[in-house]
């Protein structure tokens, strides 16, 4: 697991980009994305946007894998993460709509439209590289605690905790959804690359038990621990927690010119 500390969050949406943009120029126009919500990789969508529309970064042919969707909330609604892909990835990056999939929580039959998601996702290759943010509570996408560390897309039911921290996006609480499709764990962890961003004195907590903790199903991103390409990328309040804080800033700091990431 590679861990790179940043001075502050638009450092640390500009080093994921940075790396994504790495990861991605090999691959061509044809990359596959894998991306989520929330406030966290915004500054990283932001900054892939300014590459691709400077001609710096392919993504002509890109396709998107949205990690997760409430149940029961219409792709309008302004907090369907339908309507956010489309207005944090979609359109800023110049992507193709119809390459953008996100998991249909408005299905008649919400069992079968995991498994075809799953089944889009293999169709298309694959994910290259997949982002995430993380919850308070260590979760990735929607996979809760105890969620099972080979999951695979499916329907869940949303902690109190993550419903009172979305509740900041909705008139109150009461209008936050209790279910949610998200892809698993299992999902994720079968992406190539997994670029994972966090900011904040609010992730502190989960960012030490994700990245130094037990593998465990109570804080689900301790999975990617397990990831032969994962890479943690936090800003300084977001690490307070670390306790190999001086280790990783010595690692990033005397990398070889090839591997750097400076921008």
């Amino acid at each position: 697991m590679e861990v790179i500390i940043c001075p502050n969050a638009k450092r640390v949406g500009e080093v994921a980009a940075a790396k994504a943009a790495r990861i991605a120029a090999p691959i061509g126009a044809k990359v596959v994305l894998g991306v989520a919500t929330g406030s966290s990789p915004v500054q990283t969508f932001a900054e892939l946007a300014r590459l691709a529309n400077a001609g710096e970064l392919d993504l002509s042919e890109a396709s998107a894998f949205a990690l997760d969707e409430y149940v029961g909330i219409a792709k309008g609604h302004p907090e369907s993460y339908h309507e956010i892909i489309r207005k944090t990835v979609t359109e800023p990056m110049g992507l193709d709509p119809a390459r953008v999939h996100v998991p249909n929580g408005f299905a008649d039959d919400l069992p079968a439209a995991c498994v075809a998601y799953e089944e889009a996702i293999k169709a298309a290759g694959g994910v290259d590289i997949q982002f995430l943010g993380v919850g308070s509570n260590g979760h990735i996408g929607f996979n809760e605690p105890t969620s099972s560390l080979s999951s695979r897309t499916r329907i869940k039911t949303l902690a109190a905790r993550t419903r009172e921290d979305n509740a900041r996006f909705f008139d109150s609480i009461d209008q936050v959804p209790r279910h949610c499709l998200t892809q698993g764990l299992g999902t994720i962890m079968d992406a190539r690359h997994v670029i994972l961003v966090a900011t904040g004195p609010g992730k502190a907590h989960a960012i030490a038990q994700v990245v130094e903790g037990p593998i465990t199903a109570m804080y689900p991103g301790s999975v990617l621990q397990l990831h032969q390409h994962a890479t943690i990328v936090v800003d300084e309040e977001a690490a307070a927690e670390l306790s190999l804080v001086d280790y990783y800033k010595q690692t990033y700091a005397n990398l070889p010119d090839w591997q750097r990431l400076d921008v």
